[in-house]
């Protein structure tokens, strides 16, 4: 049976012990066999359940009339080009919501994402300003407190190298090192939580977007923060099963650059060199395969409520066949992202808000500690802001895109077009 669709209930995993499906457990059918009161599959009959988008819920010659497209019972066709009446064209798929319930082209896919960026932008982008904005509060809370903790001896360094031109004394640098250290790794971990809910809220934004539901900030928040532990747990599970071939590849790479620059033609091995550039060169694509076979496991994650593990499973298989359309598509999103979080990032940064403060020129050839910390802090605002605006395009396009993938692939695998047709039908519970 194939893995359904469902939302969170009384069953973590989505599977209905009874084969039913649950009608009240959200718009997405929990079961794709939930709906066929004959028993005979989620599609009715036929392998792939007869028409291109179902047969059983739409009639039992189709979904437009008789023939696989209708137009009439006469001619070879279901009342083609031979038969009465003349040839019909075959009616557009249904489309509730973004996309056409139908296989997916680059152009639906890019154009559903769009669709939804901007149809539901406040659940959204209301959602991960406030995800971001509350990390990056935490985070300058956590560097107050260091600062508070040592900022004297940070006034004292400062002031050492700037005035004195004397290095600064290891005592006074080893407890600054120690305590921003510990605010870097307070920073990583708030980004990777913050992260995983933005992960799992493109999902459940996604899931009304395709069926043209409504959504609300609040109903999104609590659907993303009941699933981000386990899209946090695929994250952390398909970075570490691609770590091990980009550690090689990045350490490959370094050892040879670094023989190459310390040693040259003196190098007592040169031929570690070549040999170091071709490991490295045969794991960057292991780590690159291996990322794209589990880049829908966060969609299944959230719209499937399976666990780490198991979604990542799933998500090989979904993408097993079509690894490189969704390598290809999944990359040009990331490089449009990646270029309009750039632009974004350039445009901030050259605002110039506050010249006069933020120009080191205007502090005069001897600063004092205060002085530097004014620029250092104006500068680390706008490039603070710029990161804010861009992290929130380069994570959540990206992952709407994925995640619409996962439907396509399920589209095209599972016939899963008439049974969201049907789900878009009903009103909502």
């Amino acid at each position: 049976m194939t893995q359904g669709m469902g939302q969170d209930g009384n069953d973590p995993q989505g599977n209905d012990p009874q084969g039913g499906g649950r009608q009240g457990d959200g718009p997405w059918p929990n079961s794709p066999e939930g709906d066929d009161p004959q028993g005979s599959g989620p599609y009715n009959s036929g392998p792939h359940g007869g028409s291109p988008y179902g047969s059983g819920p739409h009639g039992p010659n189709g979904p437009y009339g008789n023939g696989p497209y209708g137009g009439g019972p006469s001619g070879p066709h279901g009342g083609g080009p031979y038969g009465w009446g003349g040839w019909t064209p075959p009616p557009p798929p249904p489309r509730p919501g973004v996309i056409p319930l139908a296989p997916l082209g680059l152009g639906d896919i890019l154009g559903g994402a769009f669709a939804t960026m901007g149809r539901y932008a406040k659940p959204l982008f209301g959602l991960t300003a406030l995800v971001y904005g509350a990390a990056l509060v935490a985070v300058a809370a956590a560097l107050a407190v260091a600062y508070g903790t040592v900022g004297e001896r940070l006034h004292r360094v400062i002031d050492t190298a700037t005035a004195y031109d004397i290095d600064p004394a290891w005592e006074d640098i080893r407890p600054l090192l120690i305590a921003f250290g510990c605010v870097w790794v307070f920073g990583m971990l708030t980004l990777l939580a913050a992260n995983a809910l933005v992960l799992a809220a493109c999902p459940a934004i996604v899931q009304n977007a395709v069926l043209g539901r409504p959504a609300t900030l609040g109903a999104t928040a609590r659907r993303a923060a009941v699933r981000a532990p386990a899209v946090l747990g695929t994250a952390a599970l398909s970075w570490l099963i691609a770590l091990v071939p980009l550690v090689l590849f990045v350490g490959g790479f370094t050892a040879a650059v670094a023989s190459f620059a310390t040693w040259g033609d003196y190098a007592p091995a040169p031929w570690l060199i070549p040999l170091g550039l071709l490991g490295a060169l045969a794991c960057a694509p292991l780590a690159i395969w291996l990322w794209v076979r589990f880049s829908l496991a966060p969609a299944v994650a959230v719209i499937e409520s399976h666990g780490p593990v198991a979604a990542l499973r799933r998500s090989t298989a979904l993408v097993r066949t079509a690894w490189w359309r969704i390598f290809g598509i999944s990359l040009l999103a990331s490089v449009m992202a990646g270029v309009a979080a750039l632009v974004i990032q350039q445009v901030v940064n050259s605002l110039g808000v506050f010249p006069a403060a933020l120009d080191p020129t205007t502090t005069g050839s001897d600063p004092g500690a205060g002085e530097v910390l004014i620029v250092v802090a104006g500068y680390l605002l706008l490039a603070t802001l710029a990161q804010f605006i861009s992290q929130i395009i380069s994570t959540t396009f990206p992952q709407l895109v994925l995640t619409l993938l996962y439907v396509d692939q399920r589209i095209r695998k599972e016939n899963l077009a008439p049974t969201l047709a049907a789900a878009a039908a009903r009103p909502p519970v």
